[in-house]
């Protein structure tokens, strides 16, 4: 329990659940048992092989070790997991509370609609908060013109939604999803009539505002055809071709040198644009760690979950990404704090850039640090005063004139910024790095997240199709696994620097990409191949050992089933991440391992993929359908097609073996289990291939290319098995 003091009443407490730590440890040692039982039985069988299957029996032990490998990784989660309870109601008084700058970031309004940019603005200009303590900074990536103009609109709107807001006690502070509500009850009005009679006249507002934007940005003088491009622009935040912009982390770092010239706040909310604020108290819930003196001083940052509006039931993509913010973050918090996810968090300043002043005097070599801009260095220190914006003499000029200095692109050259100070540049999962790197420095974190009874603090838009789904997930990890591959690397830099679960847990996040596409590509070819050609790989039933292959396969099926049976979801979540766990190693993990392997050995330039966030209809009603939607790049679904035909091919040719030629099924029981738990999982494929006839079924010359690919594969593995 962390207290305020000693005399007053906690601001908030931590607890864990001892009976779900008995389980979890007690399946780890069971599991741990059958792992070395399986290990003796691949080495001692080794060597006593015959010669035409020593290669795929190293390919399977290698894989199974891989697994396990990852596996024992992932026991730091379920160690000591811990949730906490917030109080912000014993917070002091508004006039006592730090100051927050609110950094939003967007690429543009091509794959990320303006209305919901602003959407997101104005749902954190209306927190509930001091409002002369609150400031909100977007970042443009492309520079667009309609971006500005949105603001200027967004500005005006304000003026309407912001004291709607807090004389009515809205919770749904984002108007998009507010008027889309086809209830009223977000409201803590005593006079029903008097309320309807404001919100119909902020609705008839915000539909204006909305029509504004609509229209500006239909107009010639917004399109951004001149001189400048999305890649091109001077500042506000600079861009040139000339100069690696560095994706996100760049942009923030930005946003942090030029907040600390206008409104300097020792606390940061970072948010996506398609993240707006669903609980207006996430500030104060975040400022009970902040301002507990117990914890605060080593307390960089506080991290709520992702939550998303257009999740369905049946969520067949998996966007909930349940195991992440109900698994593994609240284990990492019992050990040193979850990991920075990007979007959602309350950052120190102090953590980002003041950790490093302590260790300079030199003003020479404070400039080598952070910039040779004498304004940014003075707004590090503790006694630094900030400076009054609403001052429309020279004094405010001259700070505008230096913030332009500091969002220049090249401002960062031959300094620390990216390397030791603010975001990290060396992957393009910047918060992941920057993050890890703050823990092993000594920092920690806190994890909050809803309970079932109260609404999430934050809500965003979800991928609702395959291909963004994939898309995201190279990106993911391509940046995890540049991570892994970098001088950060977790098994070594964390190793020594944190504790030792906690190192285990960030490097299984930043190995999995690479540790899970390796070993599920053999076992979803080999183990066929080898079926078809009549050549047992695994122990008969009638083996003692068989029971431990068996032990090992339902031991790791019943674990995820009982993790998704206690979060509340149901059988069919459990069906749905198995199987997006499949699609995506095959594919996305796959492509985005050789994508940071071929940066680390230069032959590839770092790239960043944003994700469409412009809603399709048709797509969407597929996924409302549970239908996947499988018009998606080639080098998704071709790989998915051709792993069903293989297995398909296999089971029908190994049954074929044992009904008509002979074979013995007790040999190939186990091959013939796998390959059938591969197609099952996975019938959405065979329907999107050969049933369905909507705009969602997998293309026809998908189907052509795959199948060529499969007869390839298994004409030439015969040839290979036969020699």
């Amino acid at each position: 329990m962390a207290s305020s003091s000693s005399t007053s009443l906690p601001l908030h407490i931590c607890h864990g659940n001892k009976l779900t730590m008995i389980i979890n440890r007690s399946h780890a040692v069971l599991h741990s048992i059958a792992i070395s039982f399986l290990i003796y039985y691949r080495t001692s069988f080794l060597f006593h092989q015959p010669t035409p299957i020593i290669i795929p029996w190293l390919l399977l032990f290698t894989s199974e070790l891989i697994l396990s490998f990852i596996w024992f990784l992932g026991r730091a989660y379920i160690w000591r997991p811990v949730y906490r309870t917030v109080f912000p109601e014993r917070l002091p008084n508004d006039d006592k509370l730090p100051a927050i700058d609110v950094f939003i970031c967007t690429t543009g309004p091509d794959k990320e609609p303006t209305i919901g940019v602003m959407n997101t603005l104005l749902s954190a200009m209306a927190l509930d908060y001091p409002p002369d303590k609150l400031h909100v900074y977007l970042s443009d990536d492309g520079g667009y013109a309609i971006t500005l103009h949105a603001m200027r609109e967004s500005w005006s709107f304000a003026r309407w939604w912001l004291p709607f807001c807090r004389r009515f006690g809205i919770k749904t502070r984002c108007p998009e999803a507010y008027f889309s509500r086809t209830e009223n009850r977000d409201s803590d009005s005593e006079n029903p009539h008097n309320f309807m009679v404001e919100r119909e006249k902020i609705k008839e507002q915000y539909v204006l505002f909305k029509e504004r934007v609509r229209r500006a940005g239909e107009e010639s003088k917004f399109k951004d055809k001149g001189v400048y491009t999305a890649s091109d622009h001077p500042s506000c935040i600079e861009k040139r071709t000339s100069q690696f912009h560095h994706f996100k982390a760049g942009a923030v770092n930005v946003l942090l040198r030029v907040s600390a010239m206008l409104s300097n706040s020792p606390y940061i909310l970072k948010l996506d644009c398609d993240m707006y604020c669903n609980d207006p108290t996430s500030a104060r819930q975040a400022m009970c760690f902040h301002l507990d003196p117990e914890m605060s001083p080593s307390l960089a940052f506080v991290q709520f979950p992702q939550a998303f509006r257009d999740i369905r039931e049946n969520d067949i993509y998996d966007s909930e990404v349940r195991s992440a913010y109900t698994i593994l973050w609240p284990g990492l918090d019992g050990l040193k704090g979850p990991v920075l996810s990007g979007t959602n968090f309350y950052i120190k300043r102090e953590a980002l850039c003041c950790h490093s002043i302590r260790k300079y005097i030199d003003l020479r070599e404070l400039k080598d640090s952070f910039g040779p801009s004498n304004e940014f260095i003075n707004s590090l220190r503790q006694d630094y005063k900030k400076p009054n914006l609403n001052d429309n003499g020279e004094a405010s000029n001259v700070l505008l004139e230096e913030a332009k200095v500091l969002a220049s692109c090249s401002y960062e050259d031959y300094t620390k910024w990216g390397k030791e100070v603010g975001f990290l540049y060396d992957s393009v999962a910047e918060d992941f790095l920057t993050g890890f790197v703050m823990q092993c420095k000594g920092w920690i974190s806190a994890y909050v997240a809803p309970s079932s009874s109260s609404r999430p603090q934050f809500l965003g838009t979800s991928t609702t199709n395959l291909n963004d789904l994939l898309t995201q997930g190279i990106r993911w990890g391509s940046g995890l696994v540049d991570v892994a591959l970098s001088r950060f690397s977790p098994l070594f830099y964390g190793s020594s620097r944190t504790s030792f679960l906690h190192s285990m847990g960030y490097a299984e996040l930043s190995l999995f990409p690479l540790l899970y596409c390796l070993p599920l590509w053999c076992f979803a070819t080999i183990p066929p191949l080898y079926l078809l050609n009549g050549i047992p790989l695994y122990p008969e039933v009638s083996d003692p050992y068989f029971s431990v292959f068996l032990f090992i396969f339902l031991s790791s099926l019943s674990k995820h089933l009982h993790e998704v049976v206690v979060t509340g979801k149901p059988i069919r979540k459990w069906i749905n991440e198995q199987r997006i766990w499949m699609i995506k190693s095959v594919t996305c993990h796959l492509y985005g391992s050789l994508d940071a392997i071929l940066k680390k050995f230069d032959l590839r330039k770092a790239s960043f993929l944003t994700t469409n966030k412009v809603a399709d209809d048709e797509q969407f009603k597929l996924y409302r359908e549970g239908k996947f939607d499988f018009w998606a790049s080639t080098i998704f679904v071709a790989p998915l097609v051709t792993v069903m035909l293989v297995n398909l091919a296999s089971i029908v040719g190994g049954v074929y073996r044992i009904m008509f030629m002979g074979a013995d099924w007790r040999k190939m029981f186990g091959q013939v289990l796998l390959s059938f738990y591969i197609i099952l999982m996975n019938y959405v494929v065979i329907e999107g291939m050969v049933l369905r006839k909507d705009k969602g079924r997998i293309p026809l010359y998908v189907n052509v290319l795959s199948i060529v690919f499969s007869l390839i594969f298994l004409s030439l593995g015969s040839i290979i098995i036969s020699i």
